[in-house]
Formats: structure tokens, sequence, C-alpha cells
């Protein structure tokens, strides 16, 4: 999107941390007015977040703070703390102009003060509830909310949004490190807490293993992760959900505070400060966002008021209260959350957790006799569409240039289409079939890889049908599943191999990339949300671990220098299959172009531990072809197999091409090739046959 003066001005305001917020109630910004609460109960309220939870006010020039909640049908609301002893009846709340929305200002109160509202249902319970807008919370096991300011933070990335505003997403590298902040690194290992009788401490195989370690901090994190991600070449890095949650096991997709950055590393300004060093070092952010189901501990969403408020019905699987999107005060709620990440934090996409749970009214339903249809007789649930595509249009008209992503598993028609076309309105898509085919085949033993080789070349049928992003999640090395290096067959070289051929796979594979931190070391274990990852791996078995590492780095770095590998990674137009159907030899070969043919990359891939000293592929036109990229480089781990650095086409017709080179191809390996110049090539003179010539007479002179 090119910046207007309009657009420029809007972008310098955020950077400076002067959008729109917060201010005095003797400013009227403060004051709840009628069309705060019309739009509000009609789910059309985006900045809900600036007038209710709990903001700093002055009233009667007095300085304190102004509390509303929205708790409809019931009694009475109060809000308790430090400030009054926690005595449910001191200090109540009124209705604001006899809406749903209840309001008081309480003179004298510091920010960091713990808080809670109690609500008081018709029935007479009292149930101790922390604030759904509250920007701050108590660290758990404590679950009060904090009185907290957003202001005082100075950003600094005003370069960054302004060439975030120039950037078409469509056409730049998208490569992501996604991260749970909270175990990518520890200080220290020791097992916290106390321990059990016996001396023990819960471990891996008890259902709540006992945690490892302390946390990084929000400004650790801004030093030594923005650091690694920027050296090993990734563009963006996707945080696990950071909104404030209780139960570490959950990873963040159970939340009690929404509006909330979990305290565990620190405060709302530690954070920003965080996603302002990853702008500086050129690093986008990209948020987990859970609008799908939240927590069903009492201190937060469910039963608000002692009824279903904030949800409709219980997850079937999961057993979280999922929202109810017909209700328009819960997408007033949901739409200013998006809003406010974006606006607040600067975060450049948002990943919407859990698309098809919400799309499907029978999602996890078993039971033909529980299932339930909507007025069409489908199982769309057209109040989740519906909110989808509203979220998506607000975030794209606030923030175009803001990426919104859909965690979304099935066959789901036009998700990455606008949604004046039908569609859901997001920008990309994970493609979890490619992943699932992918992993499968890369399971198989070797002599089995021949029979289900289709697998490999599936995905290309519908690569273009949507924006996708290829995802090697947290999901997939956890619960059983094994590490990514605990999928691949064979002895230890081959299953490093194997790993990177996998990750060279998905490099080279039309559409995004997203890969989990750990995956970069071949580490052995599945991922442990309660500890560190192995880190020490790379650094003690530097030939394995090490090269690994060092090989993502390296191939990292050549994607995002290689236009051919993301200019048109979502058309037709970026790819063309060399030769998909050589199962025989488990071999695929194919071309990414850009948008010159300068930028064009000749790609094979060998997934049999098979090498050849020569093998003949068909090339996309004439030239000398150099080899740019080899994963079987000795330094990432490789055999160093003897290869062809140069190779010169040859008029021979392959693989349905007019030209052809030969080269010899490492087993387990990836090759590509670029080509720098036309062929040096020059066919042999063709040999003319001898004809007899007279012999000449040599005259001799007479002495």
């Amino acid at each position: 999107m090119a910046i207007t003066s309009k657009t420029a001005n809007k972008t310098e305001r955020k950077a400076q941390g002067l959008a729109k917020g917060p201010v005095a109630a003797a400013q009227p910004k403060l004051m709840l007015t009628d069309d705060d609460i019309h739009l509000f109960g009609t789910g059309m309220w985006q900045r809900a977040w600036e007038k209710m939870g709990a903001h700093k006010d002055v009233q009667g020039n007095s300085e304190g703070w102004l509390f509303r909640v929205w708790a409809p049908q019931v009694s009475s609301v109060h809000v308790v703390g430090d400030f009054n002893g926690w005595d449910p009846k001191a200090t109540p709340l009124i209705r604001a102009a006899n809406s749903d929305i209840w309001e008081t200002f309480v003179p004298g109160l510091e920010q960091g003060s713990l808080y809670k509202y109690v609500i008081e249902t018709d029935a007479g319970e009292l149930l101790w509830k922390a604030d759904p807008f509250g920007f701050y919370a108590e660290t758990c096991p404590g679950t009060a909310s904090k009185l907290w300011d957003l202001g005082g933070y100075t950003w600094k990335d005003v370069t960054w949004l302004n060439r975030r505003a120039e950037r078409d997403i469509m056409k730049s590298p998208l490569n992501i490190y996604e991260v749970h902040l909270g175990s990518w690194k520890r200080h220290g290992n020791e097992p916290q807490g106390e321990p059990r009788e016996d001396g023990t401490r819960p471990g891996p195989g008890d259902p709540f293993p006992a945690q490892r370690g302390t946390y990084y901090t929000y400004d650790d994190l801004s030093d030594e992760l923005v650091a690694y991600v920027k050296k090993m070449g990734y563009t963006h890095i996707e945080v696990m959900p950071l909104t404030e949650h209780p139960f570490d096991g959950s990873w963040g997709y159970q939340a009690t505070g929404y509006f909330a950055a979990t305290s565990r590393y620190g405060t709302p300004q530690q954070l920003m400060h965080f996603v302002d060093a990853c702008h500086k070092a050129g690093i986008g952010v990209i948020l987990d966002w859970v609008p799908g189901g939240f927590c069903a501990n009492a201190e937060g969403l469910a039963t608000f008021n002692g009824r279903m408020l904030f949800e409709r019905e219980i997850h079937p699987n999961w057993g979280t209260h999922k929202f109810d999107f017909s209700r328009p005060e819960v997408r007033s709620f949901l739409v200013s959350n998006a809003l406010f990440w974006i606006e607040q934090f600067h975060v450049d996409g948002i990943r919407m957790d859990g698309v098809s749970s919400m799309l499907y009214l029978n999602f996890g339903v078993d039971n033909p006799a529980d299932k339930k249809f909507n007025k069409y007789g489908t199982e769309e649930d057209l109040d989740a569409s519906a909110f989808i595509r509203q979220v998506n249009c607000a975030v794209g008209k606030e923030f175009p240039d803001v990426m919104m992503i859909a965690e979304e598993s099935t066959a789901w028609p036009l998700v990455t289409y606008p949604a004046e076309d039908g569609g859901l309105g997001f920008h990309l898509k994970w493609d979890m079939g490619w992943m699932n085919d992918t992993l499968h085949y890369m399971q198989c033993d070797f002599p089995w890889r021949p029979g289900n080789h289709s697998l490999l070349t599936f995905s290309i049928m519908y690569a273009f049908s949507e924006n996708f992003i290829l995802p090697l999640s947290h999901d997939e090395v956890v619960n059983g599943k094994c590490s990514l290096i605990g999928r691949m067959p064979g002895d230890d070289w081959r299953r490093f191999a194997g790993l990177r051929t996998l990750a060279f796979y998905q490099m080279t594979h039309p559409g995004a990339k997203l890969t989990f931190m750990g995956d970069e070391i071949g580490q052995q274990i599945e991922w442990r949300y309660y500890e560190s990852i192995e880190w020490f791996l790379a650094k003690d078995f530097d030939a394995t671990h090490g090269a690994q590492q060092r090989f993502i780095e390296a191939l990292n770095h050549f994607y995002t220098k290689q236009r051919g590998l993301w200019q048109n990674a979502y058309t037709e137009q970026g790819f063309e299959w060399i030769d998909a159907n050589n199962s025989e030899q488990s071999i695929v070969s194919f071309v990414r172009h850009g948008d010159k043919p300068a930028d064009d990359l000749l790609i094979l891939i060998n997934f049999d531990p098979a090498s050849y000293e020569t093998y003949r592929v068909g090339t996309p036109r004439e030239g000398d072809w150099e080899l740019v990229f080899n994963t079987d480089e000795p330094t990432f781990g490789g055999s160093g197999f003897p290869v062809v650095d140069m190779a010169s086409s040859k008029p021979e017709p392959w693989n349905m091409r007019d030209n052809s080179i030969e080269i010899a191809v490492p087993g387990l390996a990836g090759l590509v090739y670029r080509r720098r110049r036309a062929s040096s090539y020059k066919p042999p003179k063709a040999k003319t046959p001898k004809t007899k010539v007279a012999s000449k007479t040599r005259t001799s002179r007479a002495k």
C-alpha cells in the first residue's frame, strides 16, 4: 500500500506511542456515550478497550481509577482489592445510562494494585472475576487483575511501520520462526516448586511436570531471541498466545485475560520493547490469537454472570468454552481485542487459532444424534463465519498492511479470498494437507517410498487454490508424535540427511514457511513446555546437531536472497514440474520462477539414500546452470558426494524438454541450479570424408 500523507501521519503517531488511547475523564474521550453503548450492543464497537476495564481518571480534583464491566442480568457488581480489604460489599458499581455496563470511580488507587469484580447473580451467588478488559494480571498462581496504564512507552519503529505499509505481502519472503516464549530458553535447569514426600519432583511422565529453570523476561528475549532469529535468517517470529492464562500446560491457548499480556515474562511495556527490538532488527512479529474459546476457570470469562454469557457451549474435545458469536457484545469484545494488539503492541500479523472448530457446528461431535444444522441444512456456523469476516474486514480497513492468517485444517473454500467475493478475508492459510502428507511420507522407510510417491506431489494439485503457509509447527512435535528427526528412518546419518531434505523440500515448495523452535538443531526429544530447548546439542555435538543448525541458517538466507522462491509463491506462474513421476528413484525435480527469467531456479530432491554419478534432467531453457545450493555439503553434515558445479545444457530432449543437463545426485539431498549464461556446450564438428588428392610430381634439378 502506498503511503499517503494521511496514512503516514497515522503510522508516525502509532510509532511514537500517540495512537488513540485512554485519557482522563476530565476530557470527553473516557466518558461513556450513548453511541458507545449502542455500538457495543450492535457488535460494532471496535475500540471498546479505550473505555472498558480500568483506566486512570480524575474526578472532582481527585486522581483515581475508573472501572467499567459488562454484566447483564445480575443483581449487583462490586470491585474489590487491597484498597478495601477485599470486602465484596464495600465498593459498588452502578449501571451506566441504564445499560448492562456497570461503572464506578475509586480515588487514591496506585498502579499495580490488585483487583477483581464481584458479580452477584440474580440467584444471589457471588462470583469473583478478573477484569475481561484488564491490561495486566497477577502472576500465576494468582488470578487477580492489576491496575495498569499502557502509556509511557516511546516507540522507535516508525521506519519499520513505514516500510510495512509499502510492502506487498504476496510478493515478499515469509519464513516464520514459531516460538513459545516460556521455553525457548530458560535461566538454569533446576526443578522448581516443592518436592513430593519422597523427595522427587514430577517429571515428563507425570500429568503436571515440574518447571525447570526460570523464565526469560521480555527484556531477555529482546536481546537473545531477536539476535538469534536475525542471525538465523528468519523473517518473522510467531509467538504462541501471550494473553494471560492460568495453566502453563495450555501453552497459552486457554486464556482468562484477552487484553492482558501475560505477566510471566514482564510488563506490557516490556513486551512493547520486545516487539520494538524485533522491528529494529528487521523482524516481523505475528501473534497467535484464540477467538474460538477460552479457559473454563472460575476467575475468567466462563459463566461470567452465573450463566453462559460470553460463551454458547462447551467444546466437546477440549473442554473450553466456545464464544457466542451471535451475541453482539461478544463480537465487539473480540474485534476490539484484535485491533488492540495491533495498535497497542504494533504486531505485524495475527494467526487465528482453531478456525475449523469455529466454522463447523459439529466440529468434534461424533454422535449423529447430537449433530446440529443451520437454517440452510448445512453444518456451517453462520454466526462464526460472519464474525470471521467482520474481524478480517475491520483489520483490513484499519491496518491493511497487517497479515491475517488462518489455522484452518479442512477444505473450506475461499479462506484467503476477500469477504466481498464470498471468502473469509484471510491473507494466508496453513496448509495442513501438505504437512500431513509430507510427514507421512518422510516417516516411510526407504523401500516403501516409491509406493507413497504421490504424497510428495499431490499438494501441487491444490497449491494455488489458496495462499498457503507450509507449517511444521509445535503441534507436530508433542503428544507422542515424536520430534521431527525422530520420525526419520535409518541410522543417524540418514536421519539427519532426511531432516535436511524435509527442510529443503519445505523451503523450495510454493507457499510461505513456518517451523518451530528446536527443529533447527534436530532436537531428539519432543518439545516440553516446562523446560528449555536443548541448546547444548548444537554445541556439544557439532558434527550433527551443530551442522543441522548451520544448514538451516544457510537455507534461510538462501531463501531470502532468491526471488524465485517467493516472488510468485502463491500463483501457478511460480512453479513448473520437470519430473514429478520418478517414483522408482524417489526423485522430484521442478522449476521455481521469479518475475524475471534470470531468477529461475532448477531444483532436484532425492528422497532415497542412493547416489548417482550421472543423472540427466531437463532444463527450462538452454544455458550453463550453476549449482548454488547443495544440502549434502560436509559443513551441513552431508557426505560431500562429488557434484557438478557447472552443467552446460545440451540440445538433448529429456523430461519433455528440448534441453537437458547431466549432473551427479547425492543420496538424501537437494540441489539448486541457476542459469548463469548461454550454454558453453559446443556440438562436435561433423567429420568430412577424406578425398584422394593427386600426388604432386617433384622435379629435381640436375646438379
